[in-house]
């Protein structure tokens, strides 16, 4: 009945011969466990080892139609359609045609790759204007997975139900090292096109670029993989932005926003006399940035904010001014590609609002305490210095609650930490030029390691307000996360 066409089909099926879900066909893998956490036409998803992977359907019931002519019916009523006859519908599994259960939704006949099958093509998206606004904000599934793991170590079922709203909130990607970007960014490009299929509706994801040669020249706790050499200038070129590049053209159908290489460019506007390292790092930073608005400033789809510290960084009136020259000189530098802003408070605490502090002794006579007087204040110091493009997404991860910290410019792991604001575009009226505010830092992820023996130990992690014993860098730091729920405001 078969024969034929299973012999001639056999080669052509063997990518898909093994498919145990329907994820596989989509490029997905099949997931241990069953916990689910995002569902759509094609089936039920969940996470595990940092990406999507498709929850497989009971197994078909062994009394299928197949099993009268000698065939084995195939493991789910969810599996690829490759083949249709009087019988009923035929699907493929270990080499085998295996008989889908009757009442299967099916997918493609004949092999083909259309319908849920992600392929990086589509209309290409243009972004104008906010690029927050009218879209839905894409889960990041690594961090769903980091927040299920943190909720494995609860008993509090308070704090549970806390941890697990978590999860249903959008922050950024960090593309921190060219594996992580080589793992991460089609994987979620793949992901929100999938999203985008399925709902029908335009999927925001955001990726921070954070690999620049010397990377955060002056703290320890976060320095980078790329030294501030001409070796490591060409990879960052070759192996991680030209890379980067390819991948965005291809997935075009979809917006990203792009948050450029946090600290590196308030370091060259205060730390260049002060600090060695960030001397050295000077030619870099501003080559690397030149030369990622030429390739990533051109692709219609994708909107760039340009890191500006936070407000206890460059909140000073000299400090703004300069800033306004240095910023306006690497935008300059990147035509024809175009920066849409910049993000403050990367990675801080600084609150949005604090209506405590004044510019006073306390404050070290800044005239901006808190970020939306430093949004107010720099937005006019960067449009007069000839800065045509100036809008701001602001870091509300960690920002909710007043921390600890007995000098605002501290930075590592401080107690008192609170989650912050929700990610919302145009969030306060009268500000038009603040696109959003968005969860940049995951809330739970180290600032940098308290163990003074480490080779990464930056002196701001010991600090009396610094939450001890901290994990490396990037790593979980569960107490802190903990505490980031229990302070949230508003609360979850």
């Amino acid at each position: 009945m078969k024969a034929s066409i299973a012999l001639t089909a056999a080669a052509a099926l063997v990518a898909k011969a093994s498919a145990a879900c329907f994820a596989e066909r989509l490029g997905y893998p099949c997931c241990s466990g069953n916990e689910v956490v995002y569902t759509d036409n094609d089936g039920k998803w969940g996470v595990e080892n940092g990406n999507w992977c498709g929850i497989a359907d009971a197994p078909a019931q062994a009394a299928c139609w197949s099993l009268s002519q000698g065939y084995p019916c195939c493991s789910s009523s969810n599996a690829e359609v490759w083949y249709t006859d009087a019988s009923g519908k035929w699907g493929v599994e270990n080499g085998n045609w295996c008989g889908i259960s009757t009442g299967s939704t099916g997918g493609s006949t004949g092999g083909s790759t259309s319908g849920g099958n992600v392929t990086p093509s589509g209309e290409q998206y243009t972004i104008s204007g906010n690029p927050f606004k009218g879209v839905e904000f894409y889960i990041n599934p690594y961090y769903v997975e980091e927040v299920d793991g943190a909720i494995a170590q609860m008993s509090d079922s308070s704090l549970i139900a806390k941890a697990e709203k978590m999860k249903t909130y959008s922050n950024a990607i960090w593309l921190d090292t060219i594996k992580n970007m080589q793992s991460w960014l089609e994987s979620n490009l793949q992901g929100a096109q999938t999203q985008h299929q399925s709902s029908g509706k335009d999927i925001l994801t955001v990726f921070v670029v954070y690999d620049l040669p010397g990377r955060d020249c002056h703290a320890l706790a976060s320095n980078g993989e790329l030294l501030a050499n001409d070796g490591d200038l060409a990879r960052y070129k070759s192996e991680y932005i030209d890379v980067i590049e390819g991948h965005l053209k291809n997935y075009k159908s979809q917006p990203v926003v792009l948050i450029v290489e946090p600290d590196s460019l308030a370091n060259l506007v205060t730390n260049l006399e002060s600090t060695p390292a960030c001397a050295d790092s000077e030619k870099y930073y501003l080559e690397g940035h030149a030369y990622l608005i030429k390739k990533l400033g051109v692709l219609p789809h994708v909107a760039m904010y340009l890191d500006i510290g936070h407000a206890f960084w460059l909140g000073w009136d000299d400090n703004r001014e300069k800033a306004g020259k240095v910023y306006a000189k690497v935008i300059s530098s990147g035509s024809p590609g175009k920066v849409r802003g910049f993000t403050d408070n990367v990675s801080n605490y600084t609150p949005w609002e604090d209506p405590t502090l004044s510019r006073g002794p306390d404050t070290e006579w800044n005239p901006c305490p808190d970020e939306k007087r430093y949004l107010e204040a720099i937005s006019k110091d960067f449009k007069s210095a000839g800065i045509e493009s100036v809008y701001f997404v602001s870091d509300s991860s960690r920002n909710g609650k007043k921390v600890d910290r007995k000098h605002p410019g501290e930075w590592c792991n401080q107690t008192g930490v609170g989650v912050g604001a929700r990610p919302q575009a145009s969030p306060v009226s009268g500000m038009d030029y603040l696109d959003a505010f968005y969860w940049i830092k995951p809330l739970g992820e180290s600032d940098g390691t308290s163990d003074e023996s480490a080779a990464r130990f930056d002196g701001y992690c010991g600090h009396e307000t610094a939450m001890k014993p901290a994990p490396e860098a990037g790593q979980w730091f569960q107490k802190h996360f903990e505490q980031g729920i229990k302070n949230a405001n508003p609360p979850l």
